[in-house]
């Protein structure tokens, strides 16, 4: 009986620590999962789509990239530019960021929404004979 009672003794601070760990855990995956109204930054690659509302996606549909190639003799810098598509039950709205185009922007705002352009990797120009790079844009979408 004084065995029991002594297991018990000592499995029953384990098993509180073991159901604290696990609360805690879930708390943060669920605070991941569901953030805070207002803004949410998201890391994409070309193709991918993500949920910025309930109801809406993004879909980063293609990169632009007119820069000139590490290496290469250009008359011109060039550009980058990332273009997006917002589709919602409504339908489908098309934009560009970019924060070196001639005429474009960083920041756009549609459907109530306002999307960011915060960083781009790579964010130098590929090498002049070098494979297209896996590029990925990350988006800051802020609710209005």
């Amino acid at each position: 009986m004084k065995r029991n009672i002594l297991r018990l003794w000592l499995i029953l601070p384990a098993l509180c620590a073991c159901l604290a760990l696990l609360g805690a855990c879930g708390a943060a995956s669920s605070a991941a999962d569901n953030p805070p109204a207002g803004s949410v930054t998201h890391v994409m690659a070309v193709g991918q789509s993500v949920a910025v509302t309930p109801t809406a996606t993004l879909k980063l549909d293609r990169v632009n990239d007119s820069r000139c190639k590490t290496g290469a003799v250009c008359v011109w810098a060039g550009y980058v530019s990332y273009s997006f598509t917002l589709s919602d039950g409504t339908g489908a709205s098309s934009f560009t960021l970019s924060d070196s185009m001639p005429g474009g922007s960083p920041e756009v705002t549609q459907q109530k929404l306002t999307f960011t352009l915060v960083s781009v990797d790579p964010a130098a120009p590929p090498a002049l004979h070098a494979p297209e790079p896996h590029y990925r844009v990350t988006v800051k979408v802020t609710i209005s």
